[in-house]
């Protein structure tokens, strides 16, 4: 690995022994949400929260609540039954402290993790924005640029 790389995620993997201690001190304080048969419909996977039977997490749920989309959305757009979304929305509010706090850690390693491949791209970026088109191309950018301007018009 690069030196530049190894400095990048050795904060990460820091953070994520720092995490995984936590969660496994504050597994016992954990509501898991039960439906009739007993088997818990919210779980904790390497991803994080979960939804039980799907690789959704309460992260997930928790984008669309921000953006103020209704559970019955947020159902129909992630797939969900009934009964998933009722979970995952109590869950949610009774642990507000803890799902939000986990939330906001996810979204800022998502944040960092954009702006490194952002940092690093950079100049391959610009390298492929100077290359001169291809030829015979010409009639396909053509089409490209006046969608482009459509658009813009339209916002």
């Amino acid at each position: 690995m690069s030196r530049e790389f190894e400095a990048y995620v050795r904060p990460l993997r820091q953070r994520l022994f720092i995490m995984r201690y936590y969660e496994s001190k504050i597994s016992e304080i954990l509501y898991m949400a039960s439906v009739s048969n007993g088997q818990p419909t919210i779980l904790r996977t390497e991803r994080g929260l979960t939804i039980a039977g799907t690789r959704i997490t309460l992260y997930d749920v928790m984008d669309y609540l921000k953006a103020q989309y209704p559970p019955k959305l947020i159902r129909e757009k992630l797939g969900l039954n009934d009964e998933q979304i009722h979970s995952a929305l109590a869950y949610i509010e009774n642990h507000k402290i803890e799902v939000e706090a986990e939330y906001q850690e996810c979204l800022q390693t998502a944040a960092e993790i954009q702006q490194y491949w952002e940092e690093r791209n950079r100049e391959r970026f610009a390298k492929i924005a100077a290359m001169p088109p291809k030829p015979g191309q010409e009639a396909l950018r053509a089409k490209l640029q006046a969608w482009k301007e459509r658009l813009e018009a339209q916002s």
